[in-house]
């Protein structure tokens, strides 16, 4: 966001300059009285440098405003120590800044901000509707601990039909008026963060926030400025950043979909600014007449005629302007004209005619995009997942966009490395594979300030690794016998990615939890891989152009391993109920939305749901039935076993036969933190584990309690999708007291 603060600055000091505007520095402490009728603004604001004062103008519906550096607030004793209060009380709508009195710019002690009708409290940078507490500040931490509901915002649940939006493609998909494309919100996910919360998730996967353009853009993938969020998620009285506080406060994580990659063909604000959008309302946005050519534009002045010209000649001519060397002369796009997938061009040339892919290895370019997705980071974003992450090189991320995140502590970045391959190696050898990207770089090229230096040494880095050696080694993810040992994660990036290939390999439980086994000493350290099912773009291989097909039974199974083994476990909205079964995952605008696994779920989720922790809610209406399904029971229940067992989170795993005999059985462990918790597990059938420490252990599925005295434990465990998680409770380990979650109402369980 630096380019648009240096702007900002600068229109300040010229204000400031000429004695107008924004701030008369050095003016009496006066304010204008309230004399028009409104709704009424209240603000509260938590300072602990004594008693601050607020400055403010541009009111609305009567002008009010006051000299900087403003008027002292008054104590606000009855929300507590550090709280100071001030009314407008005839307002709709403020601009305003804190400052600590002093009248000089040095003593402002926020940023200018905004607010419309309502309560409203400032902690820590962050705006709040309800009394936050000052001692439960929210962090960052491991991101193993957490299990990850994905949803693609605009058709997950409607909580603001203001802003139900139709795509400029709409017609041609014939997506009705009932249905729009742009239909999910912020506000409606935040209204159902108790629903995700009671299926015991504790992060939120959502697709990307930016501004975006094109004929069918609900998604968020075809940006159009990445630094700023799309006005069709958010409402007059609820924000992005309204969104990531009320996760917090519910202790969810936000996990922000981000695309570094590609922008869309309209051109980027930065990269390539050819439009601006022009809208009174956002039903203005329902056709490309949004849309106006930028004056003095790069592309006004090579298509003054652009207007008047047919749709299919449109088209080019911004791929013109975005991709040839006479108009994109700072080259912040690839200029590649063509994509061959397992060769270097998959990660310089366009992937599809919506995703013009942008010259990653131009330094410009790299400050732009790291600055303006800190300033994401710097809202509350928790993690990111990084789109199309094999269609940037490895050496690029690793040298100039990975160090800059790394900095913030427990932040933590997983890449889509779309490898539909079985097994470890994807088509282009190591160079496009996911575990390859878990790596850092072993020596090589430095990072140069000329782009084209860059280029070849990325062109080279994938060249030089298109092998299928098996030089690539770890045993982070593996117990040294039963004991836990500290990973190495000296040659780790400190980023991880989704499992494809065990994703690929999710035709059955037994085919992913083989494919593991398999590929796992590859990447620096699996028990960081983010593992799921299906996605918004493919299913395993079996179905993959559909929603999953396997079956009830299976998708228990499957998460019975998934919920247990090692990884970070992650569903995609809907499957608790098999929603869209079958049905086409996505043919873009060839078919209404209702048709495909992107349908509208916001009809199963109507009524209330109130989730007092995870994992335990109170619900009535039709998500009562959609809580009460047994897949939903299933993930439930599963989500509060894994939350409260570090070994399942965090854990290094066996299967050696001299410690497990069983078919999907394993021993997991993790020691540290001051803690040393051991559980054995076993999926879909008995199993038996040797040589492991005497003493009780528990079943966190049944309550079962066995005492091992002779080293040896029998689980017996019957039926497919059903589980035994028997957790170390001896002298010294951390043990857990009975079943988790629950043993009623389970039809996989018990």
């Amino acid at each position: 966001m630096k380019f648009i603060k240096r702007a900002s600055a600068l229109i300040l000091c010229l204000a400031m300059l000429l004695g107008v505007g924004v701030y008369s520095v050095f003016s009496a402490n006066t304010e204008v009285a309230e004399t028009e009728a409104g709704t009424g603004i209240t603000i509260h604001y938590y300072h602990e440098g004594g008693t601050p004062y607020i400055y403010y103008w541009n009111a609305l519906p009567q002008n009010l405003e006051t000299a900087y550096p403003g008027v002292k607030m008054t104590a606000d004793t009855a929300n507590g120590a550090n709280w100071y209060k001030y009314e407008f009380k005839n307002s709709t709508k403020i601009n305003l800044m804190f400052t600590d009195g002093t009248s000089t710019l040095d003593g402002q002690l926020t940023s200018e901000l905004t607010r419309n009708s309502g309560e409203w409290y400032y902690l820590n940078g962050k705006w709040k509707n309800s009394l936050p507490d000052p001692n439960n500040d929210w962090e960052r931490g491991d991101f193993r601990e957490e299990t990850i509901y994905f949803v693609i915002t605009t058709r997950f649940y409607d909580g603001d039909k203001g802003n139900n939006v139709h795509c400029w493609d709409d017609g041609k998909a014939q997506n009705p008026d009932s249905d729009p494309a742009w239909r999910g919100d912020f506000k409606g996910l935040a209204e159902k963060l108790d629903y995700i919360k009671a299926l015991g998730f504790s992060a939120i996967w959502i697709t990307p926030v930016v501004d975006n353009a094109s004929g069918y853009d609900y998604h968020g993938y075809h940006a159009f400025d990445f630094a700023t969020v799309d006005p069709r998620y958010e409402s007059s009285d609820f924000t992005y950043q309204d969104l990531i506080d009320a996760a917090h406060e519910k202790g969810i994580k936000i996990v922000q979909d981000v695309v570094w990659n590609h922008s869309g063909n309209f051109g980027e604000a930065f990269l390539a600014p050819m439009f601006e959008k022009k809208y009174n309302t956002l039903k203005d946005l329902e056709t490309a007449d949004c849309l106006e050519v930028i004056p003095g534009s790069k592309l006004a002045q090579v298509y003054p005629n652009y207007d008047s010209m047919k749709p299919d000649a449109q088209y080019p001519a911004r791929l013109d302007i975005m991709k040839e060397d006479k108009n994109d002369t700072n080259f912040y796009y690839h200029h590649d004209k063509s994509l061959s997938y397992g060769s270097y061009t998959e990660q310089t040339g366009q992937m599809a005619g919506d995703c013009v892919d942008i010259n990653t290895e131009n330094p410009a370019v790299v400050e732009y995009l790291t600055d303006t997705y800190m300033n994401y980071v710097n809202m509350g974003v928790d993690c990111f997942r990084l789109d199309t992450e094999k269609h940037i090189n490895r050496w690029t991320l690793n040298n100039a966009f990975f160090p800059v995140f790394n900095k913030v502590e427990n932040f933590y970045i997983f890449g889509e490395v779309c490898a539909r391959y079985h097994g470890a190696f994807n088509e282009g050898g190591a160079s496009d594979s996911c575990f390859f990207y878990t790596w850092k770089e072993d020596g090589g090229a430095q990072w140069s300030s000329d782009w084209r230096a860059n280029y070849d040494a990325a062109v080279a880095h994938f060249g030089q690794y298109q092998v299928r050696e098996e030089k690539w080694n770890s045993n982070n993810a593996f117990l040294n016998g039963i004991t836990y040992h500290t990973p190495d994660y000296s040659k780790a990036n400190g980023t991880g990615v989704i499992d494809f290939p065990m994703h690929w390999a999710y035709m059955s439980a037994g085919a992913a939890f083989g494919t593991a086994l398999g590929a796992d000493k590859y990447y620096n350290d699996a028990t960081w891989n983010v593992v799921y099912v299906d996605s918004h773009d493919y299913a395993p291989d079996n179905c993959q152009t559909t929603r999953y097909t396997g079956g009830t039974t299976a998708w228990a199974e499957n998460w019975s391993l998934m919920f247990t083994f090692r990884g970070i476990p992650c569903v995609y909205y809907g499957s608790e109920v098999e929603f869209q079964k079958g049905m086409v995952i996505d043919v873009g605008p060839n078919a209404p939305l209702a048709t495909t696994g992107r349908a509208y779920f916001g009809d199963a989720l109507e009524g209330t749901v109130s989730a007092s922790d995870f994992s335990e809610y109170t619900a009535s209406g039709t998500v009562q039935s959609t809580l009460n399904s047994p897949l939903a029971k299933h993930l439930s229940k599963l989500n509060a076993i894994r939350r409260e067992i570090p070994a399942l989170q965090k854990g290094q795993y066996t299967t050696d036969s001299q410690y497990v005999s069983g078919n999907m059985a394993y021993i997991r462990r993790y020691t540290g933190d001051g803690v040393d918790s051991l559980a054995c597990v076993t999926v879909s059938g008995g199993a038996t584990f040797k040589n492991i420490p005497n003493g009780k252990y528990v079943d966190a599925v049944t309550g079962d309690v066995q005492n091992v005295t002779n080293g040896t434990l029998t689980a017996n465990c019957s039926g497919q999708g059903n589980l035994r998680v028997y957790v170390c409770c001896a002298s010294g380990f951390d043990g857990i007291n009975g079943a988790i979650g629950g043993t009623s109402g389970q039809t996989y369980l018990k």
